[in-house]
């Protein structure tokens, strides 16, 4: 191609492209479901009998790089135990106006009582509506869970929690 015609030829994918329908998405009619690895809202998990994974150590607010994890730990009693071990996650803020979808405080959880789901649309009508508490980042009780402060499991120690050995129903 001779000097002349190369920026004529550059012209070659937007004629081409002029006349094709443009693609248009429907969004929110028409929602797409999220891709399986999607980085969207932080849940808070539970144990199969309704016990939180979540146990205060505070790890998640110290990897995360915006600084829009909150959590303040405090010890679990006989009378209230809200999760196996000696602490819990009395106070869990994410700030989302500051969080960027990293997933580094997920990958701290020793745990795994963080996760993120694929729920992407984080909206607020104000500052105070983008800061998720405890209740909101908490998974839903199963038809077969307690709510806590309850017991644990009859014979059970919290290293039977963390090895998958508690069921809804007591030790497996």
């Amino acid at each position: 191609m001779s000097d002349g015609l190369k920026p004529i030829a550059g012209f070659g994918g937007t004629f081409s492209s002029m006349f094709r329908k443009p693609v248009t998405e429907q969004y929110p009619e028409e929602r797409r479901p999220s891709l399986p690895r999607t980085h969207g809202r932080h849940q808070l998990n539970r144990y199969d009998d309704g016990l939180e994974k979540c146990i205060g150590c505070e790890l998640c607010a110290w990897a995360c790089p915006a600084d829009a994890i909150c959590v303040e730990g405090a010890d679990n009693t006989d009378e209230e135990r809200f999760s196996p071990g000696e602490r819990y996650g009395r106070v869990y803020q994410i700030n989302y106006l500051r969080c960027i979808g990293c997933g580094l405080c997920v990958e701290a959880c020793p745990t795994r009582a963080l996760t993120m789901t694929g729920d992407y649309e984080i909206v607020g009508t104000s500052r105070e509506s983008m800061i998720y508490e405890k209740d909101r980042l908490l998974a839903p009780l199963g038809d077969d869970m307690t709510a806590p402060p309850h017991p644990m499991a009859d014979g059970a120690r919290p290293e039977n929690y963390y090895r998958g050995d508690v069921g809804p129903d007591g030790m497996r």
